[in-house]
């Protein structure tokens, strides 16, 4: 007869796919799955939450190294310069950490995010939205309250379109670059930043302009958090990402 302390046995095969697929230890994915009996899917969720506090926990400790990656796409039509951050110089270099460069920078050349996180959202973009969804919801002649739960619902969709930390992974979709980030953290074990990225596309391209994604913390000579603010070459907009 079994225990409720018996380890459930899980096959190799599925602890080494649930590794490729989650970047997370051998071991915390064969845990993950024994807690599960052995259902992948839901040993991806486990995962992905465990990592995410695992984040949480190591946010608030500084990034001073990190490296720098590109992506070119569209037969060098779309380019991404960007940089990441993490504490050492030792995980800069780790294959984990230039993978998630290039990953980063390939979702930033097919997304074409316009701001970074949700705080970064302007005063102005945000009334603009919510007044055109609370419009567009009185139009059904619902009440005030529920009018109100459908702004918010919008607002939530609003941010996935145009955050690059709440947009679903372009490689995969279940998971968002705030959630792909967070299994880093919890595999290497350091905290790791967005720092810098630029965006640029020719005329013939996904884009024509280049800007600056509003970000949280300024800095000196009007360059705001990870981007540099520019006014030259028509109006240039300060931001966390620049896009061309």
């Amino acid at each position: 007869m079994s225990t409720a302390t018996e380890t459930t046995k899980v096959d190799a095969k599925l602890v080494k796919e649930l590794r490729d697929k989650s970047g997370a230890p051998m071991g915390d994915c064969l845990k993950a799955l024994q807690e599960t009996k052995g259902n992948m899917e839901e040993a991806f969720v486990v995962l992905r939450k465990r990592g995410m506090a695992s984040a949480a926990k190591k946010a608030s400790r500084s990034t001073n190294e990190g490296a720098v990656g590109t992506y070119i796409h569209a037969g060098g039509k779309i380019g991404v310069l960007i940089e990441l951050n993490c504490e050492s110089d030792f995980v800069a270099r780790t294959e984990d950490f230039q993978g998630l460069l290039r990953d980063v920078a390939m979702h930033i050349a097919a997304t074409d995010p316009r701001y970074v996180r949700r705080e970064d959202v302007t005063e102005a973009d945000l009334a603009r939205e919510k007044d055109i969804y609370r419009s567009q919801a009185a139009a059904t002649g619902k009440p005030a309250p529920v009018i109100e739960k459908i702004v918010e619902g919008k607002m939530s969709k609003f941010y996935e379109e145009v955050c690059l930390l709440d947009q679903p992974f372009i490689k995969e979709q279940t998971q968002t670059i705030s959630q792909l980030i967070a299994s880093k953290v919890a595999k290497l074990g350091e905290n790791i930043g967005a720092s810098r990225a630029s965006r640029w596309a020719t005329r013939t391209g996904l884009s024509q302009r280049r800007r600056q994604l509003p970000t949280r913390r300024r800095h000196r000579r009007r360059r705001i958090s990870i981007f540099r603010s520019t006014k030259s070459l028509g109006e240039r907009r300060g931001s966390s990402f620049v896009r061309s």
